[in-house]
């Protein structure tokens, strides 16, 4: 009974990535042929194409966890900040503030 529970899980999770798979391989693949040959001059791709663009970009920038997939992504920063002294937190928010404002002037 668990093994037929299990497999009838696993047969849906298959199905649920096919068509996420499906759907933003054909959203790449339409978004890359209205946009690309006309404001790069690039060649226009294949479904296929667009997957592996796809695969391609999931694995370069950081996989499905831009899609919240993968829990937060957070690096580490809230060990790191329950770890720092009242005032390593206190310069590290003026060097904050101080990065804030150069990028603002």
């Amino acid at each position: 009974m668990k093994a037929r529970i299990w497999m009838t899980r696993l047969l849906a999770i298959a199905i649920v990535l096919l068509i996420v798979i499906a759907g933003f391989g054909q959203a790449v693949h339409q978004l890359w042929n209205l946009l690309m040959p006309q404001i790069f001059g690039l060649p226009e791709i294949s479904f296929w194409q667009a997957v592996g663009l796809l695969a391609l970009s999931w694995l370069l920038f950081g996989g499905p966890r831009g899609l919240g997939l993968m829990g937060r992504a957070d690096w580490g920063w809230t060990q790191r900040w329950e770890r720092m002294t009242p005032e390593e937190r206190q310069r590290f928010r003026e060097g904050i503030r101080a990065m804030d404002a150069t990028a603002r002037s």
